[in-house]
């Protein structure tokens, strides 16, 4: 049976991609943007992402399929997939096969997914730097060129980001009560008992997850440590992380027998004003909530001094991709400042945050569009220059599952 799903989903995948016709690769250099754009026009780029969300799927063919076509003549085909999971075993079938032209041509990928096809050799080289955009992102950044600790070695280029969060309603906590550590949490927590609590790591609860790993940065006084993966530097520091929790647990909502398992839960917790603090990871804060009617207009973002864990998305170009010219002008076009603009904002049905670094922006008219988005958040979202202070890179890949499995053992089930 799961061959037969296996072999469904990969005859999917390939009627998706040949929804237009096909179209072998010009020949371009890269280092010549110009041989790029003409190589391009007339292509059709096929991009495979995560296609669950409507209005994410509207923003993509809306502003860039619309840009795509009216400034370069190329036809953007986008391939919805329920998992980034789907697309990678698909290039890495094709490779099995020997297909030297095959059905993607840009991925939105990251973390494991991209260190697999990485491994596989599978993935077109030498090119996020070079692409004319590049001059926005700021490729020192650890956030920016490790990707989940893998270092991106030219191979993908970011999109968008996101950074965890905590909201408070402003009506009743003030902004001097805040918390800005880990340390403060725990005192303001067993001094309010019952009216915290967080996101249960795990699979489901990506951000507990990574609230959890901002307490081990503070807690063993590193945040670059954890990039790199050490068994022994785990071994030696995870004790500390879990009496932390341990020592929280009861003072936490239900103390701690209990824990929300997505943003949602945690959400409605604070919306029935059984606890004080949300968290979130979109650029908006409690904007997007708000909107929704599940806030009220008093919801503030905001973040500790240090340790706030951020990432980023990132397109990436498999090696056999037929129209690679295409997707190098679609991946630029991500980086432009007026889509950049755009992307943060609720009503676009997207706020996601920004993958470019805004202060290398010079020219006027994008500065503009860059300054009246960020003002259009207006106090629910934190202040832009705050989330960077305090952002942090994620730790490398292979402390994922551990941090989740011992929370489990080593928290929950105490």
């Amino acid at each position: 049976m799961k061959k037969i799903i296996y072999l469904l989903v990969t005859l999917s995948l390939l009627l998706a991609a040949c929804a237009s016709p096909a179209q072998s690769s010009s020949e371009f250099d890269i280092n010549d943007w110009d041989s790029v754009l003409a190589a391009a026009k007339g292509q059709t780029v096929n991009w495979y992402m995560w296609g669950g969300s409507d209005s994410i799927n509207a923003y993509v063919d809306t502003f860039y399929g619309t840009a795509l076509k009216e400034r370069y003549d190329i036809t953007l085909n986008r391939v919805p997939v329920a998992d980034a999971a789907d697309y990678v075993n698909q290039v890495l079938s094709e490779k099995e096969a020997g297909v030297e032209e095959g059905a993607v041509d840009l991925m939105w990928i990251n973390g494991e997914n991209f260190y697999t096809l990485k491994q596989a050799d599978m993935l077109y080289k030498d090119w996020a730097q070079v692409i004319p955009n590049a001059k926005f992102v700021n490729w020192e950044n650890p956030a920016i060129n490790l990707d989940f600790g893998r270092p991106v070695d030219n191979m993908e280029s970011p999109w968008s980001s996101a950074q965890i969060q905590l909201i408070y309603d402003s009506a009743r906590t003030s902004e001097d009560e805040l918390p800005r550590s880990y340390a403060d949490l725990k005192e303001w927590a067993c001094a309010n008992p019952g009216r915290f609590t967080y996101i249960a790591p795990g699979p489901g609860g990506f951000i507990g997850t990574r609230f959890a790993k901002g307490a081990l940065y503070e807690i063993s006084g590193d945040a670059k440590q954890w990039l790199s993966f050490d068994q022994t530097l785990w071994d030696s520091q995870s004790p500390a992380l879990w009496d932390y929790f341990n020592e929280i647990k009861p003072c936490l909502w239900r103390e701690g027998e209990v824990y929300p398992k997505d943003e949602a839960e945690l959400v409605t917790l604070f919306s029935n004003n059984e606890v004080d603090f949300s968290m979130t990871q979109d650029i908006t804060g409690a904007g997007r909530w708000i909107i929704d009617g599940r806030m009220p207009e008093t919801a503030r973002a905001f973040v500790f001094d240090n340790y706030m864990i951020g990432d980023f998305n990132y397109v990436a170009i498999p090696v056999n991709s037929p129209h690679k010219a295409a997707a190098l002008v679609l991946a630029n076009l991500l980086l432009e400042p007026e889509f950049q603009a755009a992307q943060i904002l609720p009503e676009n049905g997207f706020g996601l945050g920004f993958a470019i670094d805004v202060t290398r922006v010079t020219d006027p008219a994008q500065v503009a569009l860059l300054e009246e988005s960020a003002s259009k958040l207006g106090e629910s979202a934190t202040p832009a220059d705050e989330m960077a202070k305090a952002l942090a890179g994620d730790t490398a890949a292979e402390y994922q599952s551990l941090v989740e499995q011992d929370w489990l053992k080593f928290v929950l089930q105490q």
